[in-house]
Parts: C-alpha cells; structure tokens; sequence
C-alpha cells in the first residue's frame, strides 16, 4: 500500500485521463452519432469515445440479467481458433451483457469504427477507447474487440487503452478471469464516484426493478442534458432495490472468499438471483474528498462497490438517493481536483487495518482512505479476505512450481523405457500394453505418480485456486506438452489393455482424463491453433479403434477416417511430435495398417515410411 500518482502506478497519465474524461462527456451531446473520434493535440494518441444509452432496452434484454456467452458475439474473430474470452482449460465461455454487446455489434457493422481503427493502427497512434455510463460498456468491448483482432504480431504489438467513467459492469467472472489470464487486465481503467448508483446497476434483476429502470434512465438522461431536480422516492426506491441486491451479491462472494463450505450457501443461492456480472481491470474509487483509491484486485472491487456506497443511516436514504444521480455526472469535476495528487493504491489487503483507529504510521493514508469510503469493519474483512485469497492462490503456485522437478525427471525414466522399448521391435505403448516385465511395472509406477501431481494441478484449475496466469506460463504449456505426449499413450494403452472400452465406450469419448484435455487446450491456445489440432497424444486412441472396427471387405465405411488419421500422422512425424516407434513390425499400428487393402496402401502417403 502506498501514494503514488496514477501514472506511476498504471501508467495512464493525468493528461490521457483528463482528456478522456472530457470527450466521454462530449459524446453526450451528440447522441444521434455512433462513436466520436478525436486526436490529441499534444501526443499521438486517438480517443475514440461512445455515447451512453438511456433506453432500459439496451441494459436488459430477457430476465433476469440479460446476458448471453461470447460465442454468440463478433468479439472472437471468424477463424476457428477459440475465443480469448473463455477459461482454457475448463473451456468455458465467458458472459458479457447482451444488449450492450448489440449495441456495439450494431455500431461495428454499421459505423466506420473499423476503418477508423486500422487508419489509427497505419498511423502508429495510441489508441484510446473511451465512455461514460453505458457508453464506458461499450468502450470495454471495443477494447476486448481490438485485442481479439488487432493485438497480433503480424497486425499491431500497440496495445490500446481504456479508460471508462461511472460504467456499468459488462461481463462475468470468466471475462475477467481471461482479461487477466492474457495479461489484458492493465489496459483497462475505470473511474467509480463513492455513490454512482449506475456501476452497481445489473447487480440487481430486472424483476426486482420493473419500470423504475425506465424512469431512472429518463432522469438521468435529462441531467445529462441540463441539470434538474429528480424524484425522491423514485430515487429512494431505486437506490434500495440495487443495493439490496449488490449486498446479496457481495455477501455471497464473501462466503467463498472466507471458505465457506456450507450447503446452505449453495441452496440459498438456487432460489435468490445472484447477477453473473464482476468486475474487470483496474478501478479507482473517488471518496468524494479529492481522494482517489485505485485497486486491482477483482473480489475486492465487487465488496467496495457494494461497502462504499452503504448507507451509515436510515436518514440518510433520500439525500443518498439523490446523490446516487448527482456523482453519475460529477467524474469530470471530481477529477480535475484529484488527479494531480497522490493516490492511494490497495494492495496487500491482508493487512489492511480492521477499524478506522487500527492504523499504523506506515499505513496512515490506506487507514484515511477506507476511512472516506466508509468502509465497516466487516467490509475491511471481506477486503482482507480477498487479499488472502489472492495471497493462498500464489502459494499453490509455488507448491506447484516445486514439483516440476519431480515431474521432469520422471518424464526422463519414461523416454528412458520408450528407448529400451524399441531395441523389442514393439514400441513402448504396445510393450506397456503386454506389460510383462519389470521394467513395464515401473513405467506404470511412475505413469501413476506423475497422474497424482497433474490430477492436483488441475482439480485447483477446476476451482480456480491457481493465478489466473498460470495456465499461460510458457514453462507449464512445455512441460504439460511434453508430459501428455510421453505419458498419454501409456494411458490409452491401460485402458484398452483393461478393456474398458467395452463398458465405457472409446476413449475419447467418456475416457479421455481432463488432465490431457486441459493441457492440450494449453498448448492450442497459447500458439492460436484451431481447436482440437494437437491431437498428437491421442494417436493411439484412434488406432485402436480402427484396428477393433476394422471389418474385412468394409473399408469404405473407414476410409474417410484412415486417410484422416495418415495425413496427421505424416505431420506429427515430421514435426517430431511423434516418433517412428509407431513403424515397428509388433506395433499395433503396422498390424493394423497391413490389412488394409493394397490399393489403398500401395496409395497411402505413408507407404514409404512403413515399408522403411
């Protein structure tokens, strides 16, 4: 924890704030356009900013909370390379917000956005997106767009900036689980007055809402116009309802946070709406004392979205309430006070002071700041507890990372049986299927222990326990490559061996691990393969099968898949991601592919390596 200013910290300058911050407000002023786009006069950055919208329509789309998965969305590109925006391993999608998707869908179709972005990109300009209320949601994706498409070796390597005002949160858990995973997190920054209600909105369900959202919109739509005094017990109402709701979101949170194993957590949360929507990038907090709070940590932005805006008293409700609209248009004011001085940033949570008095002389301006947020001593656990949850994730890290040495050298005596395995005219996978010797009883034992170590790997990437980085560590996608192409073949040889086919069905089909799915899709994402082409560990999975399904007289009913199979085996031969082993005259391969029938062989484009 500490003062610094932004720029130190994140490298946004005040003058890039500031000037974004003016042209978010402009493009207030001329809703009938899409998008405004504007050069700085003293740096060579473009600020492209987008107008909000004030129509319910385009915050909700269906109930409860209108959102939809990103493979519905032209953020991901046309190829069949997998989206950015999705958990690698567990291959799920994240969920961003539909009617505000659609809202940049339609500007993106429609517009010279795009144009207009690849002119900035031709012209080496640092491109800034920008927007304030809803237009700030647009701006989030645009940047995701930018960076799905643009962020390439052979296009741009200029990341581009955002930087949003009083926005409301655009997509879920994963979406910021992936931004951060691709190191996309510190593009995005987003400023949040004490009480603007609207960055706290889809915390709540439309259903709890009905048509106050309308009337709050309209209301909001006219100060931006021209100041006026809105209505109090709609406002009162309004503010109410979302905080009622961000409460049983963050309170829900905080549960998983501190632990919480409780069943009844899980069933309390069957029957009350909890939104899908979480934070994402970096968030600076304005207490309304001049004072800014930058923090990073996404759990901990969700409990300061809900802590900082709670009410000390019932009193306090309509003045609150109120003042919910008012801060929504305050950012460009506040801001031009704040910025030039230090901020204070959050970042080792865990020991943040647990009550305004609890500070100590190195943590004063940490202390002060909470202090302005009229943060509770409840909210600065749930803080603290967001911080050791991000400290315990780190720390499976490197009980992992301790264990790579393990693993290397067991993939070590395995390359070390495959070699032995050859002299035997058979090949290590058909020599670990007979399995009748010594040396075929360790390779299983050390098949087993490296099983115990990648299942623990992955049961903490199943419950997202591990960095959000982890699975892109250049180390790991090595060693888990490696692993899976030594070690899967022993697997797939086991479960044939054992027939389990039999009861379970093919291997890839219901009995393929999860540790080789994960890990395949590690190495597809990291080098932007389409999905499913590194399948080279899987080679034996597909030769056995054709070899038990191989009827005389019946080729035609294979044939699609032998030539399949042949041509990806030529690949990975020649990419070395399969040995020749597969040639030798005992493997289960060669036995198989003599029996096709000679016209097809005397054709085949491996005809050569098997007569060789």
């Amino acid at each position: 924890m500490g003062s610094l200013t932004l720029e130190e910290i994140s490298g946004f300058s005040e003058e890039l704030v500031k000037k974004a911050c003016l042209v978010s407000m402009a493009a207030h002023k001329s809703p009938d356009k899409q998008f405004l786009v504007e050069n700085s006069r003293t740096s060579s950055d473009v600020f492209f900013s987008f107008p909000g919208s004030w129509s319910a329509a385009h915050w909700f789309t269906r109930q409860s909370f209108g959102e939809i998965k990103v493979d519905q969305s032209d953020l991901q590109g046309k190829d069949k390379v997998a989206t950015s925006l999705r958990s690698v391993g567990r291959d799920e999608l994240a969920t961003v917000n539909e009617g505000l998707l659609r809202r940049f869908e339609w500007i993106l179709a429609t517009s010279s956005l795009p144009t207009e972005v690849e002119k900035a990109i031709l012209e080496k300009r640092k491109i800034v997106f920008t927007g304030h209320s809803s237009g700030g949601a647009v701006a989030i994706l645009a940047t995701v767009w930018f960076l799905e498409q643009y962020l390439k070796p052979e296009k741009t390597s200029m990341s581009p900036l955002c930087v949003t005002f009083g926005a409301p949160l655009v997509g879920d858990f994963i979406f910021n689980h992936a931004l951060t995973r691709e190191n996309w997190s510190q593009y995005f920054l987003h400023f949040v007055m004490r009480y603007d209600i609207v960055p706290r909105i889809l915390l709540a369900p439309l259903s709890s809402m009905g048509k106050e959202l309308e009337r709050i919109l309209c209301l909001l739509n006219q100060k931006a116009v021209f100041p006026i005094q809105g209505s109090i017990v709609e406002a009162s109402k309004f503010y109410e309802t979302v905080m009622r709701n961000a409460s049983a979101v963050a309170s829900h949170a905080a549960c998983r946070l501190m632990g919480n194993t409780n069943p009844i957590l899980e069933t309390v949360a069957s029957f009350i709406e909890l939104s899908p929507y979480r934070p994402c990038g970096t968030f600076v907090f304005c207490t309304g004392h001049k004072k800014l709070v930058l923090v990073s940590n996404a759990d901990a932005i969700l409990q300061l979205l809900f802590y900082s805006s709670q009410l000390c008293s019932d009193n306090e409700l309509k003045s609150i309430a109120e003042r919910s609209l008012d801060d929504h248009f305050n950012y460009l004011s506040e801001l031009q006070e704040s910025l030039s001085k230090p901020l204070v940033q959050l970042d080792h949570l865990e020991a943040i002071p647990l009550s305004p008095n609890g500070a100590t002389a190195e943590n004063i301006p940490t202390s002060n700041a909470l202090n302005d947020l009229g943060l509770s001593a409840r909210a600065r656990l749930c803080l603290r507890a967001a911080g050791e949850h991000e400290k315990q994730k780190l720390s499976n890290q490197e009980r992992m990372d301790s264990k790579k040495r393990d693993i290397v050298s067991g993939l070590q005596l395995l390359e070390e049986y495959k070699t032995k395995s050859a002299f035997c005219n058979v090949g290590y996978y058909d020599a670990f299927k007979i399995s009748k010797d010594e040396d075929d009883f360790k390779a299983n034992v050390k098949r087993l222990e490296l099983t115990g170590i990648w299942d623990e790997i992955i049961e903490m990437l199943n419950r997202y326990e591990l960095p959000e980085g982890f699975e892109s560590r250049k180390e790991w996608i090595e060693l888990a490559t490696k692993y899976r192409r030594i070690v899967e073949p022993l697997d797939i040889a086991n479960y044939y061996r054992h027939a389990k086919d039999e009861d379970t069905g093919p291997y890839m089909h219901k009995g393929r691990p999860r540790r080789y799915r994960y890990t395949q899709r590690w190495r597809e994402h990291a080098l932007r393969m389409p999905v499913g082409s590194s399948a080279e560990s899987c080679f034996w999975a597909e030769v056995e099968e054709l070899y038990r399904n191989t009827n005389p007289g019946a080729f035609e009913d294979i044939r699609e898949r032998t030539i399949k199979l042949e041509g990806e085996l030529e690949e990975w031969l020649h990419n070395k991601q399969i040995s020749n082993d597969v040639f030798l005259k005992g493997s289960t391969f060669t036995k198989w592919w003599i029996t096709l029938p000679h016209q097809h062989k005397s054709a085949s484009r491996i005809h050569g390596l098997i007569n060789n």
